[in-house]
């Protein structure tokens, strides 16, 4: 069993990292690999909406994501994270999300114009992590990472909202309340997994 966590946040040892790694550290079994990326670290070019099937290739243009796709491609289950900027996801998490549009491969040769193939990671299993402050609405950014998922044909089975009271880094390391709900979202992700199998 593969699971890859990824992280928008700018910010090393924030409170949306800590809750991925922690989801991740509350996975147990044998035969589990976790891997945990910071996009913040990566480099990333921007989706040139070129237009083109990049078939095989998940896209055109080979950087840093060329890794992280096939990470993904291996993976049972994804951990999207992003603290909440603007009412919607991190720069990093949306530059990231933008490149993954091929996911969903376009049939340029369909007989009556292109036609949109198959999600290629149909049957994966997911989840949302967010972090916004106090008062955040989290509703944009839930709608951009919900959208992505179901895009590339991703089975969404738990979203993690929470709410910092500080502008402090990695606040919910501290915050015992939210231990509960990082179990929780462990043994979903698992439970959809292995009910794939």
């Amino acid at each position: 069993m593969n699971i890859v966590g990824i992280s928008g946040s700018p910010t090393g040892g924030s409170s949306t990292d800590y809750l991925i790694e922690a989801i991740l550290d509350n996975i147990k079994g044998h035969h589990i690999k976790k891997r945990f990326i910071r996009l913040n670290e990566k480099s990333i070019l921007p989706c040139q909406a070129c237009g083109k099937s990049p078939e095989p290739d998940f896209c055109l243009f080979h950087d840093d994501m060329d890794p992280i796709f096939a990470l993904m491609n291996k993976a049972d289950g994804i951990i999207l994270g992003s603290p909440i900027y603007f009412d919607s996801v991190s720069a990093q998490a949306k530059l990231f999300i933008d490149r993954t549009n091929c996911l969903r491969p376009v049939d340029f040769d369909s007989p009556g114009g292109p036609k949109l193939k198959e999600p290629l990671f149909r049957g994966k299993k997911a989840g949302i992590v967010l972090v916004g402050g106090e008062d955040g609405k989290f509703n944009g950014a839930l709608g951009t990472a919900r959208a992505f998922f179901i895009w590339a044909g991703i089975d969404i089975v738990f979203e993690l909202e929470y709410r910092t009271k500080s502008f402090e880094p990695g606040e919910a390391r501290r915050d015992e309340s939210v231990e509960s709900e990082i179990k929780a979202c462990a043994d979903k992700l698992i439970s959809a997994i292995e009910s794939k199998k």
